[in-house]
């Protein structure tokens, strides 16, 4: 077990590292502008938000019980598409502190649609099947409104409405990374620190509060914690498919379900998923670059088809 963590974690970084280099060949003159102020930040952008998006998922499947809870499933994904369309349907511009109204708009809506559904979830009154069928509802009605807001958008705002949505991570300079980071470190340190409670919950919840635990609280706790975090990745990014599905599962294999090394594994699996992912959406069509939401929506399907079918011959 520790030989195979070992070489994961090894195996990570080093997949992380290759792939600042990959790209068209650099020349000397522009080798360190590309490799400091573009592919750099655009790595550590990557890697915060595949981290992010992968031990959210991890911990939403644990708190639901359920192997396809992702942070899409109660709402904060659509709410921050919503968000998104919003500003973009009324064409907003400027910002403050460095922030677009597009990225804090996508983020306000986001939070919302958590808001929501994490105060359901802390009444108490909900079991854990409830409390995700609140977030399918709360998914499927912000769906419709945004719907309803591309039928009354512009050619203009329909167009960026799509490329939003594709997600992507190219930017200049270090202004994503110091936006995303103190959100993903609240989401990591946060989901970390409640890995000894969700582990006594993947036992059950009767098992779990006769150690203590106070389920409601707890469920509120990793809605709220681990949303914080995708929420402004989707707000910087797009919204990026199957991170947060697939990674924890394949990390689950290697390991085994103990969630005090599944939660620090499927961060650190994450962040090498989606650089790596990046890197492949950079050289996958000549003189092109593809968004990476089209890599992992290609890589993750297949790969949840085969998860799948496994658990079933199981």
């Amino acid at each position: 077990m520790k030989a195979r963590v070992f070489a994961f974690v090894v195996g990570s970084l080093l997949l992380a590292a290759v792939s600042l280099w990959v790209g068209p060949p650099l020349s000397p003159d522009t080798q360190d502008f590309v490799l400091l102020q573009l592919r750099l930040p655009r790595v550590l952008v990557g890697a915060l938000v595949g981290a992010t998006l992968s031990i959210s998922g991890a911990a939403f499947q644990a708190v639901f019980n359920n192997a396809l809870a992702t942070p899409s499933t109660i709402g904060t994904t659509a709410g921050a598409t919503l968000g998104a369309l919003i500003a973009l349907a009324l064409d907003v511009g400027g910002g403050f502190f460095g922030v677009s109204l597009l990225t804090a708009a996508s983020f306000g809506g986001a939070m919302l649609s958590t808001l929501l559904v994490s105060g359901l979830a802390a009444s108490g009154r909900l079991s854990k099947n409830d409390v995700l069928l609140a977030g399918i509802a709360v998914t499927l009605a912000v769906s419709a409104l945004a719907s309803g807001v591309q039928f009354a958008s512009d050619a203009r705002a329909l167009v960026a409405a799509a490329q939003w949505s594709l997600g992507q991570l190219p930017q200049v300079g270090y202004r994503g990374v110091a936006l995303i980071a103190p959100f993903a470190t609240v989401t990591l340190v946060g989901l970390l620190a409640l890995g000894r409670p969700l582990q006594n919950l993947a036992m059950g919840e009767d098992l779990a509060q006769t150690q203590g635990v106070n389920v409601a609280r707890l469920r509120f706790g990793v809605l709220l914690v681990a949303s914080l975090g995708v929420a402004a990745c989707v707000a910087w990014c797009g919204p990026i498919a199957f991170v947060g599905l697939i990674v924890p599962h394949l990390v689950r294999l290697l390991i085994g379900p103990s969630l005090r090394a599944l939660l620090p594994l499927s961060f650190l699996g994450g962040a090498a998923f989606l650089v790596v992912c990046d890197a492949l959406a950079r050289v996958a069509l000549p003189g092109r670059e593809l968004p990476v939401g089209v890599i992992t929506a290609a890589l993750g399907a297949p790969a949840l088809v085969f998860l799948v079918s496994r658990g079933r011959r199981e």
